[in-house]
């Protein structure tokens, strides 16, 4: 009986842990790899300062949005990082979700997901395949110039990025940034939308 009784004490102290995780929790368990050189201290005082702009050996970080669930860093002049707490289909078990971003002449992001523990989790498991064509009226994909246009997508970047107040995340094709003025031209008229909407449902995005 009394093993009975620890067993579910440690049991709900397990469950409660899970459903208590911050996203300040995770950003100071994650691994050195993601931010090398970024110390602990480092981390401490970027967390817990407003606006905060921490300078470390190799750069600095900037604080940019900073929730209970949401963190968004500047790591340099042209990259961020966005960390979100996603509610798994499990009861009280949360999914890291992360978005890097570089932008050159536009923005690519590249996400990724992750137990609490910081394993890596199945990716086409949590999202849909993510390409151009999804920006595309699949109601024209008969017309002559469709492939045609699909073809000059094929190297526009998509960029990433988790909303602040909910666990939607937008995506936005760059291809205006990106494609000269005259490829710009064919591709529009098979565009149906420049931003997609992708919603958490169930533990995944849809």
């Amino acid at each position: 009986m009394m093993k009975k009784i620890i067993l579910q004490l440690f049991l709900f102290a397990t469950l409660a842990a899970y459903g208590n995780t911050t996203v300040d929790d995770v950003f100071r368990s994650m691994p050195q790899r993601f931010l090398p050189g970024f110390s602990e201290l480092n981390r401490e005082m970027l967390l817990s300062t407003e606006n905060a702009v921490i300078a470390y050996p190799i750069g600095e970080i900037e604080k940019l949005q900073h929730t209970t669930d949401f963190l968004k860093i500047r790591t340099s002049a042209i990259g961020t990082m966005q960390i979100r707490l996603l509610p798994a289909s499990r009861r009280n078990r949360m999914i890291i979700g992360m978005i890097r971003t570089v932008c050159s002449n536009a923005c690519d992001s590249h996400i990724r997901f992750y137990s609490t523990n910081w394993e890596k989790l199945d990716t086409a498991a949590l999202l849909p395949d993510i390409s151009a064509s999804i920006f595309f009226d699949s109601l024209q994909k008969e017309a002559g110039n469709y492939k045609y246009a699909l073809s000059l997508s094929g190297i526009s970047p998509i960029s990433a990025q988790f909303n602040g107040n909910n666990t939607d995340m937008t995506l936005t094709f760059n291809y205006r940034q990106h494609l000269p003025a005259d490829m710009v031209t064919e591709l529009i008229p098979f565009l149906q939308t420049d931003t997609v909407v992708l919603q958490w449902r169930n533990g995944s995005f849809r």
